[in-house]
């Protein structure tokens, strides 16, 4: 399995020779609204693409979008990918969307129920975005398990904090690999209180619950109620003594998984 690290939560995943683009924000910097009440208030994306939206579609097989927010699925992204993509949505409320955007190729995904693509097996399963009244403004979210015969089992979260069913889904599908959103996002009163994504004590819970796993946190740095930096966060697992464990990539950064892996 192939990883890059792109920008908030868009990622490419290269797994069971299919190269799939999760959460598409394709925006330039500065080109859509800030998300208020935050401690910042720049205009969204904070910062650029780190490479060109060319490059992030070059060979993309299917698209992954776990949920509609602007910062996953932005007007750049319907604007740029190919209106006939394959494109997986976890219901037909975000499959309308996606459509009334010109999108021909949308499969719904169903919570536990495993799609073949090509060969890949992809399992919706559940997520929270936030806490208790938090979690209901925030809306339906979903993450996505990846197994393959030849890979490695992959658990890509999506939005969510650590609650029991993600403890849950790592029991299930032991995964080997986990991909975390985890800025610990969040809004300032008043409006929606606490986390809407995972801090680093949930990232801590996700590495006991599966401390043989690789973990790769993504969605830092990007929007402007971003609450977790990466400096913060690897000072965190230095000090857990979870290093080795936890990756924090940088935009652009790239990981291998596999036998032969080549990190760059």
């Amino acid at each position: 399995m192939n990883f890059q690290q792109i920008r908030n939560a868009t990622v490419t995943l290269e797994y069971g020779g299919q190269k799939f683009l999760v959460d598409p924000m394709l925006s330039k910097k500065g080109e859509f609204d800030p998300f208020l009440p935050a401690a910042r208030d720049d205009r969204n994306p904070i910062v650029e693409l780190p490479m060109s939206v060319d490059e992030i579609l070059d060979e993309v097989d299917a698209v992954i979008i776990t949920h509609t927010h602007e910062d996953h699925f932005d007007q750049a992204a319907k604007d740029q990918l190919p209106k006939d993509i394959k494109m997986f949505m976890q219901d037909e409320e975000d499959a309308k969307m996606a459509k009334e955007a010109g999108f021909t190729n949308i499969e719904v995904m169903e919570e536990g129920v495993a799609i073949d693509f090509n060969g890949v097996e992809l399992t919706e399963v559940d997520g929270r975005h936030g806490h208790g009244e938090t979690a209901v403004i925030a809306g339906n979210v979903m993450g996505v398990v990846f197994q393959h015969s030849e890979e490695e089992t992959v658990y890509l979260a999506g939005d969510t904090v650590w609650y029991e069913e993600v403890e849950e889904i790592i029991e299930t599908y032991t995964p080997e690999i986990i991909l975390l959103n985890g800025g610990a996002n969040q809004f300032t009163e008043p409006g929606p209180a606490g986390e809407l994504i995972m801090g680093k004590e949930d990232i801590y819970e996700v590495y006991k619950a599966a401390p043989e796993a690789t973990i790769v946190v993504s969605h830092l740095e990007a929007v402007n109620h971003w609450g977790l930096s990466r400096e913060e966060l690897k000072n965190f697992i230095n000090v857990k003594g979870i290093q080795s464990n936890v990756l924090v990539p940088d935009d652009g950064e790239s990981y291998s998984f596999g036998e032969d892996a080549v990190n760059n």
